[in-house]
């Protein structure tokens, strides 16, 4: 026997999760709504830093992956990291979804992407304007503060600046979901810990760099410290996390499993308990559904569903269509000729647009941003076998030998010689180019065997890379640089992306022919073919939106849940 029947479930706790969770709560309050996620919470200074730790930060469900030992350990780490032709993605698993780990930036896309003829009427910039507004709001969008502290100096947004202005673009501080304080006008002196709107504790961000590997002094914004927050704390959902959605299956009247049935008497979600060891499978009913589980993870979800399972069988032939990497490059700037400090201050911080927004050229547009990594990082990148390296380290040896040799004692003081092994930093002068742009968003996931399987037309967005790649060269051309390259994956013989915007699958549509979800505001998101199905997640997505697609993320769910709920949703979340 089931528990009880909620009145809706929510699979997965990123963004569209995160605000599903907080809207449906505010209407159904006391337990009525439950949380379903995969993956494990995060308190404050609970990510992992050491190594050790660092081995088990990974998705791993042996049972479960192609090609993995079943003697694996089993692991719920907060990265999960897929593989596929031409094209691999990093997703996150954890209470807070993908914004444990994404860069913070809240940035609308221009009007003309989603002008794209792929885009129904109801999502034209003008219809989700006052959902973009909203999102915002309540994640706490704001560029990074500009006083005279110092310690607010940040090196690589000058450095970003110039570049921008040789080229003749224009770089603009972008608008960062990252805490400063409740006072945008005043920001709260770095470090120091206060209460958000909501209730949640926070840390002025430290600069630390750490946002994308899980930020340790909750600095960042993530849905757990807002949306979910209200929703847990104030409308009294219930959250399960380290629960492993499996199928989902249609009721009949009398609430027996029917894969024929249309969702009109609700669902039964049958998912795997993962703190236990055995015994793990478990099902929930509920009247209403949104699958929030990713655009790998709901698009495979609900492909499972459809083919493997058949409990939905009539979800839209379009299931799995129209993914797109959002044109994501990485690519690297070594020992340029002036500092740039790429370890401080938050992950990103500007954006110079390369027409995306201003004179746009369809098959070329994007934005570069700048990107930090971790000052951990900088100790493995320091000790790479350069020149400079082996000459500190010969002249570390010298000093040695001198020392016995001629004066026959190592005595005295010896700062220097560390002075010397490590001023030579290879990291405190380069550069990380983070790129996003409009790419042709027509790949195809499928199931093989099981697993989810994309099939990406890189060719086609060929003039994209190209001029990403350009573009690259002259930045390492411009600060005098000694060395530049993209990802390692982009190399001589196996050119493959890697995206960490995943987007498409269940796009929205005007007509199940041509998509998967409704794009009727009284329907807004509902899976054709199903009724109370819904979704609220970066698969809604037709196409590439090249800027960072979580503001477009959260204003597309917050109209999924104003649909289903009948309330005007507003930043004040109670």
């Amino acid at each position: 026997m089931t528990e009880q029947m909620y009145e809706a479930i929510v699979i997965g706790s990123g963004f569209g999760g995160g605000i599903s969770a907080c809207r449906l709560s505010k209407k159904w309050p006391n337990g009525q709504v439950l949380v379903l996620e995969r993956g494990k919470r995060y308190p404050m200074y609970s990510f992992a830093r050491t190594p050790h730790d660092m081995s088990k930060n990974f998705w791993n469900i042996p049972s479960e992956t192609k090609g993995g030992n079943p003697s694996d350990e089993e692991t719920h780490g907060l990265f999960d990291i897929r593989h596929f032709e031409k094209m691999d993605a990093v997703i996150s698993a954890g209470f807070g979804g993908g914004s444990l780990i994404y860069a913070n930036v809240f940035l609308e896309p221009p009007d003309w992407v989603l002008d794209d003829v792929r885009w129904p009427a109801t999502c034209k910039k003008n219809e989700l304007a006052p959902y973009y507004k909203i999102a915002k709001e309540v994640l706490g969008a704001r560029p990074v503060p500009t006083n005279d502290d110092p310690r607010r100096k940040i090196i690589r947004t000058e450095r970003f600046k110039q570049v921008a202005e040789s080229l003749g673009r224009e770089s603009k501080l972008l608008d960062i979901n990252v805490f400063f304080g409740n006072d945008f006008q005043n920001p709260t002196p770095i470090g120091v810990q206060e209460k958000n709107r909501y209730g949640a504790l926070q840390t002025s961000c430290t600069y630390c760099g750490e946002c994308d590997v899980g930020c340790n002094t909750h600095s960042k914004n993530t849905v757990d410290l807002n949306y979910l927050y209200v929703a847990e704390h104030v409308h009294k959902a219930e959250i399960r996390t380290e629960q492993l959605v499996q199928k989902i299956v249609p009721l009949d009247p009398d609430g027996k499993e029917n894969p024929y049935a249309e969702g009109q008497n609700g669902y039964r979600i049958y998912f795997l308990d993962l703190t236990k060891t055995k015994d793990r499978l478990s099902y929930v009913d509920s009247k209403r559904i949104v699958v929030s589980a990713g655009t790998l993870g709901t698009t495979e979800l609900l492909l499972k569903c459809k083919e493997e399972w058949k409990t939905l069988p009539n979800i839209s032939s379009r299931l799995g269509e129209r993914f797109s990497g959002n044109g994501d490059f990485l690519s690297f700037v070594l020992k340029g000729k002036e500092e740039s400090n790429p370890n401080y201050g938050p992950v990103i911080t500007q954006g110079t647009d390369f027409n995306l927004f201003k004179n746009p050229d369809p098959e070329r547009a994007f934005i570069l941003e700048d990107a930090s990594y971790p000052s951990f990082g900088s100790w493995a990148v320091n000790f790479i076998p350069t020149p400079s390296i082996w000459k500190s380290l010969k002249s570390l040896c010298k000093d040695i030998w001198y020392k016995l040799i001629r004066v026959g004692s190592l005595y005295g003081r010896s700062g220097y010689v560390f002075q010397d092994l490590l001023a030579n930093d290879i990291s405190q002068n380069s550069s990380v180019l983070l790129f996003m742009g409009v790419d042709n968003s027509n790949g195809k996931m499928f199931l093989q065997e099981g697993q989810l399987g994309i099939r990406w037309t890189q060719k086609e967005s060929m003039p994209l890379y190209k001029k990403i790649l350009e573009t690259s060269k002259e930045f390492y051309k411009i600060t005098k640089a000694k060395l530049w390259f993209p990802l390692f994956t982009w190399n001589f013989f196996s050119k493959s992306n890697i995206t960490v915007h995943s987007l498409g699958g269940c796009v929205l549509s005007d007509h199940k022919e041509t998509g998967v979800t409704s794009s009727d505001p009284k329907t807004f998101g509902q899976v054709y073919g199903y009724q109370n199905l819904y979704v609220a997640d970066g698969s809604l997505l037709p196409t590439a939106v090249g800027a960072n697609p979580i503001a477009t993320i959260s204003a597309l769910s917050e109209r999924v849940a104003e649909g289903i709920t009948g309330i005007e949703p507003d930043s004040r979340l109670v």
